[in-house]
C-alpha cells in the first residue's frame, strides 16, 4: 500500500470545460488506485453536487466547501461551519446592496430569492438546477459555505467590514464565502493528520483561485495548463490543458505513473 496522497480539483481538472470526464482521466485515476495510492477530491463544491462523479470514479474521500467539510472513506473527519451571526450580518448587507445569496450544507442548498440571472448563470455553469428558495435556510443549521452574487469589484464593500469571512471569486457573478482562514490546504492538513501521512508524500492538481493555498502547501503542486499565470506561479509543475489529457500527463510528469 502506497503512502502517497493525491488531491484533485474537479472543475477544469477532473472534468473538462463541458463538465465531462475525459476517458484518459478515468483510466489514469483507476491506475493510481490500483497502485494503492489514496486519491481524494478537493473542491469548492458541496458533497451533493458531485456524488455521481465520486461513484463513477470510485473515490470516497474528499475535501469539500474549500476545506470546510472533510470526509475519508465515507466518514466525516473535519467540519468548520460558518458562524450564524456572521452569515446573518452578511445577508443583511447583501439585501441592502441588492445582491442575492445561496446557502449550502452537505445535503443541499437554498437561494434567497427566485429567478435572479446571476444565480441562473453561475449555478447553471455547473450544470446544476436553480436552487429552491428559503432565505432563512442558514438559521439553526451547519452552513459550510455561502455564495454571494455580485459583479467584479462589488465584493469590496463586503471585505471592508470586520468579519471572520473569506471571499473567493469563482465566476463573473459569484463568490464563495467561507470561514476566515479556511482553504483546501487546511482541509488537507486534517486529512493528512487523520491518515498519518507526511507532507512530503502529498500531491495536488488544480486550476482555480481556490486552489492557490492547496498547490502552495503540498509537496508537489501541479497546475493545469488552463490555470491562470497567478496559479501556475505557486505550483511546482505545470501540466497540459484539461482538454489535452492534462491530468493523465501530470500524473506521469511527477512520477505517479510511468511514461507509456
Amino acid at each position: 500500500m502506497s503512502n502517497k496522497l493525491v488531491f484533485l480539483d474537479i472543475d477544469g481538472t477532473i472534468v473538462d470545460h463541458n463538465k465531462k470526464i475525459p476517458e484518459e482521466t478515468k483510466k489514469s485515476i483507476a491506475l493510481l488506485q490500483q497502485k494503492g495510492i489514496e486519491v481524494a477530491i478537493a473542491t469548492g463544491r458541496a458533497p451533493f453536487m458531485f456524488a455521481d462523479l465520486r461513484e463513477e470514479l470510485g473515490i470516497h474521500s474528499y475535501i469539500s466547501f474549500n476545506g470546510q467539510y472533510v470526509v475519508h472513506e465515507g466518514n466525516v473527519i473535519y467540519e468548520n461551519p460558518l458562524l450564524e451571526g456572521e452569515l446573518e450580518a452578511l445577508y443583511d448587507q447583501a439585501i441592502q446592496s441588492g445582491h442575492p445569496m445561496v446557502f449550502l450544507n452537505e445535503a443541499g442548498m437554498r437561494a434567497s430569492e427566485s429567478d435572479h440571472t446571476h444565480i441562473t448563470d453561475s449555478i447553471g455553469s455547473l450544470k446544476l438546477p436553480y436552487p429552491e428558495i428559503d432565505p432563512e435556510f442558514y438559521k439553526g443549521k451547519s452552513i459550510y459555505q455561502a455564495l454571494l452574487f455580485c459583479k467584479h469589484g462589488e465584493e469590496d464593500r463586503y471585505k471592508e467590514e470586520p468579519r471572520q469571512l473569506d471571499f473567493i471569486r469563482w465566476h463573473d457573478y459569484s463568490i464563495d464565502v467561507i470561514p476566515e482562514g479556511g482553504s483546501k490546504a487546511e482541509g488537507i492538513k486534517h486529512f493528512m493528520n487523520a491518515l498519518g501521512v507526511d507532507q512530503q508524500h502529498t500531491y495536488a492538481f488544480g486550476d482555480g483561485l481556490n486552489d492557490r493555498e492547496m498547490l502552495g502547501f503540498v509537496a508537489n503542486g501541479i497546475a493545469m495548463g488552463n490555470a491562470s499565470d497567478e496559479i501556475k506561479a505557486v505550483a511546482n509543475y505545470v501540466t497540459k490543458n484539461v482538454d489535452e489529457n492534462g491530468l493523465s500527463h501530470g500524473f506521469r510528469l511527477v512520477g505517479l505513473l510511468e511514461d507509456e
